[in-house]
Order: C-alpha cells, then sequence, then structure tokens
C-alpha cells in the first residue's frame, strides 16, 4: 500500500489504502464532532467560520480557526517534504513515516482524553489542533502517493467525482471504459469506507470514549505494516532462494 510510488501504483494498491485510511478518517472525524462538537478535517467548513468570525470581529476566534487552517496545510506540507526529500532513498520509509508521526498525533489526543481531560476551551482547541494536523498528513500522504487518487479525510472531491462519472457512465462508451471503471470503484470503496468508519466509531464512542483514538491507531499501524510483512517475507523467502544482496536491497524502496 506505502511502498509503490504515484503511477507505479495499481487499482488495487489504491483501494486498500484508500479503504483503510478512509475508515480511519472517518473515525477521526466523528470523534471530533462528537467530543469538541467540531470536524477535524472539514476545511471548507473551517474557511466559512474564520469568514463569519471575521465579520463579527472576534478576533481570539479569528486566530484559532486560521491556526486549524494552517495546521491542515501544515499537515499536507510535512508529509510531501518528507515523501519528497527520502524517496530515493528508501521509498517504504518516505510513505511509512508521515503515518507514524499520525498515530503519535491520534495516541496523544486519546490518552490526554481518557486521563486528563477536564473539558476546557484550551484543551479542547489544542486537542483539535493535534486532529486537525494528523488529518493534514494523512491527506496530504495520500494525495501524494497515488497521484491524487486517493484522498480520504473530506468527501467533497469524492462525491463530485462520481457524479461526474455516473454521468458518463450514461453512454455506453464510457461505461465499457475500464479506467474510469477502475477509478469509481475506488471512489466508491473510499465513501463506503469512510461512512462505515464514522458510523461504527459513533457506536463504540459511546462505550469506550476516548479510547477509541486507540483503535483509529491500530488500523494505522494495519497500512503501516502491512509492506513491512510483505517486504519482510519477501526478504526471508529471497534468503532461502540466496538472492543477491543488491536486488534485496532494491526490494526496500
Amino acid at each position: 500500500m506505502l511502498r509503490k510510488y504515484s503511477n507505479s501504483r495499481t487499482l488495487k494498491d489504491n483501494v486498500k489504502l484508500g479503504a483503510l485510511t478512509a475508515f480511519s478518517a472517518g473515525m477521526v472525524n466523528i470523534a471530533s464532532l462528537m467530543i469538541f462538537f467540531s470536524f477535524s478535517s472539514n476545511v471548507t467548513g473551517h474557511y466559512t467560520i474564520l469568514a463569519s468570525e471575521i465579520i463579527l470581529g472576534n478576533y481570539y476566534q479569528i486566530a484559532v480557526v486560521f491556526g486549524w487552517i494552517f495546521l491542515f496545510f501544515f499537515g499536507g506540507f510535512v508529509s510531501n517534504m518528507i515523501v519528497i526529500h527520502f524517496n530515493n532513498k528508501s521509498k517504504y520509509l518516505a510513505h511509512a513515516t508521515p503515518v507514524a508521526i499520525e498515530i503519535i498525533c491520534l495516541l496523544t489526543v486519546g490518552f490526554y482524553g481518557q486521563y486528563f481531560y477536564q473539558d476546557t476551551l484550551a484543551e479542547t482547541e489544542i486537542l483539535l489542533s493535534l486532529m486537525v494536523f494528523a488529518m493534514g498528513l494523512q491527506n496530504g500522504l495520500t494525495a501524494s502517493i497515488s497521484n491524487s487518487a486517493v484522498k480520504t479525510t473530506h468527501l467533497t472531491g469524492t462525491t463530485t467525482d462520481l457524479g461526474v462519472l455516473f454521468a458518463m457512465f450514461t453512454k455506453s462508451k464510457y461505461r465499457n471504459n475500464k479506467e474510469l471503471r477502475g477509478k469509481a470503484l475506488l471512489l466508491s470503496t473510499i465513501a463506503s469506507a469512510y461512512i462505515s468508519g464514522a458510523v461504527s466509531a459513533g457506536f463504540v464512542y459511546a462505550h469506550i470514549g476516548f479510547r477509541l483514538f486507540y483503535i483509529v491507531s491500530i488500523f494505522l499501524v494495519i497500512v503501516i505494516f502491512y509492506d513491512f510483512y510483505k517486504i519482510s517475507f519477501r526478504r526471508y523467502v529471497s534468503l532461502h532462494r540466496f538472492k543477491k544482496p543488491v536486488a534485496l536491497k532494491r526490494e526496500l524502496r
């Protein structure tokens, strides 16, 4: 899911990546809405709130909302900076590192929320900031490595693209286009996984509270270790077949 980059990725790679990351994003977003009464990745909504606060002259809220928008941007920036600068050394590590940072952010929210959270405004703003940054990391990474085919933290563009595709499918020449059908499958998978994650997390949160973020982190750990397992397994098999070290090194890239 993480090892391949841009045009070298297959539809299957993107579907697996999109399904797991969209499921986790749905969980995070519903958690932020239920706990903090605010979305963690609806940047369009944050821009609207920013405009309304500017009109009302609420300078503190202007700074807070602008900070959330900046953190989503900064998350995407950090993800892509890591990918751009370390992609030639190891694609897997370059792509796994932003997910690892995202996991740390979400575990921090879960741990603090479970043991220390006092429901103050300052705490809410800081914890939501971590979640916004985490969603920016995820969206920036999935978009970067998939050549913008996979964006999982919000569904505005996904829903628009699905509408365009289904309109195209009213003509037979488009219905028979394998590439368009694959794109429709990918986008439908992302939307379905997102809503599934949100619904399941809503029920689970009622029983376990902030520990929900530990479950979200497990899904992201699966994303990281899926390729790690495949690389390790191939290395094991290759060693037992006396594969050359140069070829082994190439597997890790």
